[in-house]
């Protein structure tokens, strides 16, 4: 059984935090998707390797594991150890034993083979069970914020076949949509599931705050002191929104139901806050200043 460097993988410090795992995954695994490198094969195990590395080391548990794998075994090789005549079931009696997924315990009594796939899936198991465990794949796929309001869907190759995915409404950056059997294939024809791991783009009007949206609306000076209405344009069609009497620039008018679908609660919505910005008349004629100077001496 082959140790495997999954930090330099994806070429990454063993102290790198989360969030630089995950940038350096999404990097690597654009490069590299076999829609970008159709009839590459280096690129395709290059890809699978790429996913197999992310699957252990965005996840803190079996990230957990796999280091204290890696130092006993770096131990082995720097002690002179051929890498082939490692004992892996010394390792595993030196570790007492683990906790895998659920309530399952292994102790250095089990078989290798379900301990190793147990904690980190077919790569550590033995032959066989790497032919009975079909492997998930993730891919990283980026969608506007009126994508994710509205819903959407991509065309992914698999195998030759397009394949159309539906992504709902809602979805926000780190949502999972799972595509059942598009995944890696065992020995035996099995597939696993494919998950689409969605990034919202940043978007240039809307600020996201979970299902709330917060936008920049213009009021002139004169609706904003004695009130009126304004039209502002929305992800579903305009608003006409009444502005109160004396409102300041930074102010927030909120509307509710305006904001992005709850995913999974058909119907709900969460709130749109729109942030006003006064404006200002840049020109005024000699006659408009000296009223305005008249109401202004008024108030001060």
């Amino acid at each position: 059984m082959e140790y495997k460097d999954y930090y330099k993988t994806l070429g990454v410090d063993r102290n790198a935090d989360a969030e630089t795992i995950k940038k350096a995954f999404r990097k690597l695994a654009r490069q590299y998707h076999p829609d970008v490198n159709k009839g590459d094969k280096k690129s395709e195990e290059r890809f699978k390797e790429i996913n197999e590395a992310n699957d252990v080391l965005s996840d803190p548990e079996k990230r957990k594991l796999y280091d204290q794998l890696g130092s006993n075994y770096q131990q082995y090789r720097q002690s002179g150890g051929d890498p082939r005549n490692y004992d892996w079931s010394q390792w595993a009696q030196q570790s007492g034993g683990f906790r895998g997924r659920g309530s399952t315990v292994f102790t250095e009594e089990a078989d290798l083979g379900d301990l190793f796939s147990s904690l980190f899936g077919e790569r550590f198991g033995a032959q066989q069970t790497s032919s009975r465990r079909p492997r998930d794949v993730q891919q990283p796929v980026q969608i506007s914020l009126a994508e994710a309001f509205r819903g959407t869907a991509r065309t992914l190759s698999n195998d030759g076949q397009d394949i159309e995915v539906s992504i709902p409404a809602g979805v926000k950056t780190g949502s999972k949509v799972r595509v059942k059997g598009q995944g890696m294939r065992n020995a035996r024809g099995q597939a696993g599931d494919l998950y689409l791991v969605i990034e919202v783009a940043p978007d240039d009007t809307y600020e996201r705050q979970d299902d709330d949206l917060i936008r920049d609306v213009k009021v002139d000076a004169f609706t904003a002191m004695l009130g009126g209405e304004a039209t502002v344009p929305t992800l579903s069609g305009n608003v006409v929104v009444t502005v109160p009497p004396g409102t300041s620039s930074g102010r927030k008018i909120r509307l509710r139901g305006r904001g992005m679908p709850r995913l999974g609660r058909k119907g709900e919505q969460g709130d749109l806050y729109l942030r006003v910005l006064v404006t200002v008349p840049h020109e005024l004629s000699p006659e408009d200043r000296q009223q305005l100077e008249k109401i202004a001496r008024h108030y001060r």
